[in-house]
């Protein structure tokens, strides 16, 4: 598979980096506005967006398209996707209004794919292309699509097209992904480097890519160097969740439990995920804590209760985390086998591998893993079920 070399040396990634922000302060048409428009918060822009769009502006749509992309940026910053739902309701007026609304048309592909609705966002992408194939983002989206669907080829030229276009924060964070995945740990290390020095006028991109920084260093057991990005994207974007989460995993892995128990509270606290509640199951064991251990795990259970209620099939983390600790593991093998129906990336069939090794289907198992091994992606959990 040819990476991205060329590109980098030339100057030159779910989850990825995303440009929303940046895009968002290009469309509008008073310069002297976004500049002053790329120093506020996401809750203030929405709050702007919002009065413009009351205001009844000679250009509705316009406004309108850019209150949905403000929304997608909150639903990143918080995972909550009632702000999706929110962008994908405006999104839906402005294309009734106009169909051919290219921002709106874009704007939608990026709610594709976080509703991991992935070969819808392939179709969205190359008909995107078709109108406009010097847009970058559209091979970013194109990629990220490819990717998830595990078509690696395909994803890597969409991302090597996205990168000559224009090098920047969000093709640099995809290329550091993709040479993780390919097993070039130094490579990733210095293309996500390139993607933080980029900088984007949104603090939560960079701190995403500071955070994705620190978990390559943490995979290749360079924890003092992941302790440092984890906190410097907690500088760039205060209350970061996932940058608690991840120096609650440098903590743990050095034995600091109550310390690792304090930032994975403060990363759950902020938001709930399934990851957040399994680490603290294990830290609150470790610390003799039976009965907040015992809260974790009914955590779990109301989560994926809920998942169940709104007709949820997959959740490759509720997978890990049943899995892990062998409970429900007839659950977890029914949301890894729901997940490949949309997604066939190395992550959803180590998930896989590892619900049905779980469930004593030992064989079935090795096949899954195999395919999950076969990027030699430099996980530290890929083979445990081979071994």
């Amino acid at each position: 598979m040819r990476l991205f070399t060329c590109v980098f040396l030339a100057g030159c990634a779910a989850g990825w980096a995303q440009s929303t922000a940046d895009r968002v302060v290009g469309a509008l048409k008073d310069r002297a506005m976004a500049e002053q428009v790329a120093m506020l918060k996401t809750d203030d822009r929405i709050a702007m967006y919002s009065a413009l769009v009351s205001a009844k502006p000679s250009d509705p749509l316009h406004y309108q398209a850019l209150l949905a992309s403000a929304y997608i940026q909150k639903s990143r910053e918080t995972t909550d996707f009632s702000y999706l739902d929110h962008a994908v309701s405006i999104l839906n007026d402005v294309l009734a209004a106009d169909g051919s609304n290219y921002e709106a048309l874009r704007l939608l592909t990026e709610t594709q794919l976080e509703r991991h609705l992935f070969s819808t966002a392939v179709a969205s992408s190359l008909r995107l292309i078709q109108i406009s194939p010097v847009d970058p983002w559209n091979w970013g989206t194109l990629g990220d699509a490819y990717v998830e669907m595990g078509d690696y080829e395909k994803a890597g030229d969409a991302y090597q097209k996205m990168s000559s276009i224009r090098p920047d924060l969000a093709s640099y964070n995809r290329a550091a992904h993709f040479h993780f995945l390919y097993n070039d740990v130094p490579g990733a290390v210095a293309i996500m480097q390139k993607a933080i020095e980029s900088g984007s006028s949104s603090s939560e991109n960079v701190a995403w890519c500071m955070v994705d920084l620190g978990n390559i260093y943490f995979k290749s057991g360079q924890f003092e160097l992941a302790q440092q990005s984890f906190t410097d994207a907690l500088r760039t974007f205060k209350n970061y969740h996932p940058a608690y989460a991840g120096l609650g995993r440098v903590l743990a892995q050095a034995g600091n439990v109550q310390g690792a128990i304090a930032n994975y509270r403060r990363a759950q606290e902020i938001t709930p995920l399934p990851d957040y509640a399994a680490a603290l199951f294990d830290l609150y064991k470790k610390a003799g804590q039976n009965d907040l251990a015992a809260k974790q795990m009914e955590l779990l259970d109301v989560i994926d209760k809920i998942s169940a209620a709104n007709g949820e099939k997959a959740n490759r983390n509720l997978v890990l985390a049943f899995a892990d600790h062998d409970v429900k593991l007839d659950r977890a093998l029914q949301l890894a086998q729901g997940e490949l129906e949309f997604r066939r990336d190395v992550y959803s069939y180590d998930a896989l591998a590892w619900a049905l090794y779980k469930n004593h289907r030992i064989e079935e198992a090795r096949q899954y893993m195999e395919k999950a091994l076969a990027l030699k992606t430099p996980e530290p959990g890929f083979g445990s079920t081979l071994n």
